[in-house]
């Protein structure tokens, strides 16, 4: 993945942690989706999933890049 790719990713998560704190996954992952088409970023559906998991469970900080390594 590179570099630009991966801080594409982070920004949207980052910016869905911010305004979803208690939301339900699949508003989550909504919104993950529709970030990813505003910047311009393919993710593919697996890990947009995981990534709307950890936003759920972790409530705080994601780290789009260990969660996409695991």
């Amino acid at each position: 993945m590179t570099d630009e790719k991966q801080e594409a990713i982070q920004a949207v998560v980052d910016r869905v942690t911010s305004w979803q704190d208690g939301a339900t996954e699949s508003t989550v992952e909504t919104e993950l989706r529709k970030g990813f088409t505003e910047v311009g970023v393919d993710v593919p559906d697996e890990d947009v999933t995981r990534l709307a998991d950890a936003i759920e469970s972790e409530h705080g900080a994601v780290s789009a890049a260990d969660v996409l390594a695991r």
